[in-house]
């Protein structure tokens, strides 16, 4: 059998000039293989042809949608992960899934090597290249794009010289990358950050700037995972999507950023996540009903260290896999119920209950019936202030020498 090497494959221009030019550069044989992670857009069966009508050897399609929400979506969701405070990782979670069965089938295959449509750029290069090497560190990753100059011009050109089936449609001003979780828009006149983004750009969510009248949903969290909107139990996957459905249709989780990327550059994104902003926001704000104080307050650090590692591409090492452990512990008892409130581009909690709740009315209370005993304040103050007061006195003392 020939060498082979296994291509991540999209169905675009470069992925599918990608197939003829890894053979020729390299020699080996080409399989493509494309995962559904709900990016929508093109019959996945589609896809699978035109990497055969391009010269791959062989052509696989796996649907992972289920997969991703499960596995990938579900521990982001419990990690509240957004980077840099705002980006709730729509292309980062991804990657490593794509990684995962890019070694897998290279393994099963005997395959050599791996091959990405990444730029050097970008981050996605580092993600899908760790993940494959904490899998099966035996894999060669190539790049053709970046290793093997494969620049847009060129691919064009090899594209109508070998006649290949790709639709040359007028190409779109921008870079989009898109899954059930979200959707990543770059390039065009979204590299000048001072150039406000256009209503052209969405597609997940409807203008929230249009008056409608508001939608109220109730989601039920089982140990930190959403399982019902207003009674009616859902998969992961299916949730994920009718929440899409539900907050995008009032402008939810539109995203405007000047992100860090891993290679040391800015770059000026454009996301949209209703379905994560609004679960993010039900989910952190049950926490806070059931979790411990200092639990909490810890918890918010790690989930800020645990969104950087995901976004850095190292979902697989050991210190995200033992934040892991950390973050599903703290769940045992986030349980209940969260009321959402959707408009006008905003998803507002205005009500939560749970049977695991820390919320003790009588001691909240500032009515008859309040059983906090205020008498012991007083004491609690001097001995908390106590450390403070002792230095003060100590700088009083300095001033005075």
């Amino acid at each position: 059998m020939s060498e082979r090497v296994v291509l991540a494959y999209s169905g675009g221009l470069d992925t599918s000039v990608g197939i003829g030019w890894l053979k020729e550069a390299t020699g080996k044989e080409v399989v493509a293989l494309a995962i559904d992670v709900g990016q929508g857009g093109e019959d996945m069966n589609v896809i699978r042809q035109r990497a055969l009508d391009c010269g791959a050897v062989e052509a696989i399609v796996i649907d992972a949608k289920a997969e991703f929400a499960d596995d990938y979506l579900m521990p982001a969701l419990k990690a509240n992960a957004l980077y840099q405070k705002r980006y709730p990782l729509v292309s980062a979670l991804s990657r490593p899934l794509i990684g995962k069965h890019l070694a897998s089938v290279a393994r099963q295959l005997g395959a050599d090597s791996v091959a990405h449509g990444c730029t050097g750029k970008g981050n996605d290069q580092v993600r899908f290249e760790a993940a494959v090497a904490a899998i099966a560190p035996e894999l060669i990753s190539i790049a053709p794009i970046r290793d093997l100059a494969l620049t847009r011009d060129k691919a064009i050109e090899f594209a109508e010289k070998n006649n290949l089936p790709i639709a040359q449609s007028k190409k779109s001003p921008y870079s989009v990358d898109q899954n059930v979780w979200g959707r990543a828009v770059e390039t065009g006149f979204l590299e000048d950050p001072w150039n406000a983004p256009i209503e052209d750009l969405y597609s997940y969510t409807q203008d929230p700037d249009v008056f409608r009248e508001p939608t109220e949903i109730t989601i039920r969290f089982e140990a930190g995972i959403p399982v019902a909107i207003d009674g009616v139990k859902y998969a992961a996957i299916d949730l994920v999507q009718k929440m899409n459905d539900l907050a995008g249709a009032h402008g939810v989780g539109r995203i405007d950023i000047v992100e860090d990327r891993l290679v040391g550059i800015k770059s000026r994104e454009v996301y949209e996540s209703p379905a994560g902003i609004a679960l993010i926001a039900a989910h952190e704000e049950l926490e806070n009903l059931t979790l411990e104080r200092d639990v909490n307050r810890f918890k918010r650090g790690i989930e800020s260290r645990w969104a950087d590692l995901v976004y850095e591409g190292l979902w697989f090492s050991g210190l995200k896999r033992s934040l892991d452990v950390f973050i599903d512990h703290t769940q045992e008892h986030v349980t209940g119920d969260v009321r959402l409130r959707l408009q006008g581009g905003r998803a507002v909690v205005t009500g939560r209950k749970s049977e695991e709740s820390l919320y003790d009315f009588d001691l909240a209370t500032y009515d008859t019936g309040d059983t906090f005993d205020q008498s012991l304040a007083k004491g609690f103050i001097e001995l908390w202030a106590l450390p403070s007061k002792i230095a003060a006195k100590r700088e009083n003392n300095r001033g005075k020498k």
